[in-house]
């Protein structure tokens, strides 16, 4: 048996345990909340989860109960035992119990086939119309029956290591209009010293949680009467987002971008032409003027970039043109989807476009990958991520936009880039973006948690559409290619990365407050030379902060260390007589010892600022 076959193997089998557990814990419940109705129960990253219907509101108490309950029926050692119903017949039996999400499920499969949804097209999931569901399977642990198709393992005593973690609430078929139920999520490991590790990443990642750090260092903030997934940036966060937009800027001159700068609204029709507005249809944000006019709040921004390369005509000679902007964008997102900075209504994008003739793909695509790679090995991200090829799914080309010699030479061209830049791009197919293929760049944090950040991506399509040209060497109109390309993608995203991945305590050139100064006490002379040092650090572009506050000298130092900032600085007598300064390092920066010239304290930040150095320069 080859490594890839016995790794298939293992991983069958702890997805039979985590869906065992799931049957485990509904079995709990049950004996500890006879009238308990039950949704589904599948297995999920980690784990497991369980969607119930109680009247009972669960807590903590009533988790450690469950789980002891679980704890239970583990050592009975109940074996899995499989059965079968006649369709009509589970129906009957799973309505004499109560279980209505069980009956509605059965009815769905009695009327479609499936379980998957109501009213659905049973065409559009390949199934036959005359086909019909005559039995189900069923599995029973000790005094708990279900309807399941498996698979398990052989005995409840067979499932390793498993804690229950938390409950949230969830819509029944993820349905606003449907009862909501009380999700119970578990997770679950071969061994106790696999789980205990799993425990203490996801201590630390609560500890890095971007939503916690976020208000204790004052970054961004919510508000009820601005909505849900707006996203407000303190004069703090400001910072994160105005230090990001240099970089980009910075990276963008060196390889002759163009800026340039789009209304956040337009016609619906620039959406229709583009294809977008089908995509988007269901989250699209509708402004009706007070002259029966109706426009959009822009999903995207690469149409009205294509309206700045159409003001007229075009040659073969200035061409590759570059355009990049950070704007937002707006997306009406599913009330229950949103959280944090992970998926916003409104989101700030890092959006660049290229558009160039076809023998230039290669030189921009190569270009716009040298840019990655600078931007994340400053970051120290760079070798922390994997590249993914998102091509069309094979035989459905229907659901893309343009023809299939297009896409076939679109793919072809990315493979060749991965190829060239050793990305080890693997293959990903029915990833690709209506219009065209895409290489996506998947980043780890601290944690080892992926997120996608940038995107390179090719398409013939959309300059067709709008009927784009240049006039080529040979005296005929040829439309241009778009490469739609995005640094660090959202920066909402982005933000959150960097939070969760720094844990708050950024490097110097990214950090809202750099420099905290500590006076020792408030006597005129020393406030004054504080306020003297200040404006010395501010005149050299140095963010400074200081403590003015009655407390000791060690609780302003402490609280520096609470707010993450890198360098705090003591001000007192010695120091206003020596001109000298002896800075105190952040804990993850390590220590310095001895003291430093002012006008080389200040030097030595520039130095560490204009580099973006990761660790302290010091």
């Amino acid at each position: 048996m080859s490594k890839l076959q016995q790794q298939a193997g293992a991983d069958e089998q702890v997805l039979a345990m985590r869906h065992s557990l799931a049957h485990i814990m509904a079995t709990a419940v049950q004996e500890l909340y006879p009238t308990a109705k039950f949704g589904v129960g599948p297995v999920v990253d980690n784990g497991f989860y369980y969607d119930v219907d109680l009247l009972h509101t669960l807590g903590s108490e009533d988790l450690a109960r469950i789980e002891s309950k679980m704890a239970e029926i583990v050592k009975a050692d109940y074996k899995f035992e499989r059965s079968s119903m006649k369709l009509d017949e589970a129906i009957g039996y799973f309505a004499g119990k109560g279980q209505t999400y069980k009956v509605d499920l059965l009815n769905d499969l009695k009327r479609h086939g499936t379980t998957v949804a109501k009213d659905i097209d049973r065409a559009q999931l390949g199934l036959d119309e005359g086909k019909k569901v005559e039995e189900v399977s069923i599995y029973t642990d000790g005094p708990f029956t279900d309807l399941c198709r498996g698979p398990h393992v052989a005995s409840t005593g067979k499932v390793g290591a498993f804690k229950l973690m938390r409950v949230s609430g969830a819509y029944w078929r993820g349905d606003e209009k449907n009862p909501q139920l009380q999700r119970i999520y578990g997770v679950g490991f071969t061994t106790k010293e696999e789980l205990d590790e799993y425990i203490e990443r996801m201590s630390e990642a609560e500890k890095r949680d971007h939503r916690k750090l976020g208000k204790e260092l004052d970054l961004f903030t919510f508000s009820d009467l601005v909505g849900s997934g707006l996203p407000l940036y303190t004069p703090r966060g400001t910072v994160l987002i105005d230090e990001l937009k240099k970089a980009l800027n910075e990276a963008g001159r060196k390889h002759k971008v163009l800026p340039v700068s789009i209304p956040h609204l337009a016609k619906i029709q620039l959406y229709e032409t583009s294809g977008h507005a089908q995509k988007f249809s269901e989250e699209l944000f509708i402004v009706k003027s007070h002259y029966n006019q109706e426009f959009v709040l822009k999903p995207v921004n690469c149409p009205h970039h294509t309206q700045i390369y159409a003001s007229k005509p075009r040659s073969y000679r200035e061409l590759p043109l570059r355009y990049v902007e950070q704007t937002m964008q707006y997306r009406d997102e599913k009330p229950g989807q949103i959280g944090g900075l992970q998926r916003t209504r409104g989101f700030t994008v890092d959006d660049g476009h290229t558009f160039c003739r076809v023998d230039q793909i290669r030189a921009e695509a190569a270009a716009i990958v040298q840019m990655v790679e600078e931007f994340y090995t400053g970051l120290g991200l760079w070798g922390r991520h994997w590249v993914s090829l998102s091509v069309r799914e094979a035989g459905a080309q229907e659901k893309y936009i343009g023809e299939p010699a297009d896409w076939d030479r679109a793919e072809q061209m990315l493979a060749e880039v991965s190829d060239e830049f050793k990305l080890g791009a693997r293959k990903m197919e029915g990833e690709a973006a209506i219009y065209g293929p895409k290489l996506d760049f998947m980043f780890q944090d601290a944690l080892g948690r992926e997120t996608q950040l940038a995107t390179i991506q090719l398409d013939f399509n959309m300059p067709k559409r709008f009927g784009l040209t240049y006039l080529d060497q040979d005296g005929k109109d040829k439309p241009p290619v778009m490469i739609h390309r995005a640094i660090l993608g959202s920066f909402e995203r982005f933000i959150m990365l960097m939070i969760e991945h720094f844990a708050g305590a950024f490097p110097l050139w990214l950090s809202p407050e750099q420099v905290r100064l500590a006076p020792v006490n408030d006597s005129r002379e020393i406030l004054e030379y504080t306020e003297g040092l200040r404006n010395d650090l501010e005149a050299a572009g140095i963010r400074v902060g200081v403590d003015a506050s009655s407390e000791s000298v060690g609780k302003k130092i402490r609280a520096a260390g609470v707010a993450k900032v890198p360098y705090t600085v003591v001000v007192g007598e010695q120091e206003r007589q020596s001109g000298r300064v002896s800075p105190r390092l952040r804990l993850d920066h390590g220590e310095f010892e001895g003291d430093l010239a002012i006008d080389e304290f200040i030097a030595r930040l520039r130095r560490e600022v204009s580099g973006r150095a990761i660790k302290s320069l010091l």
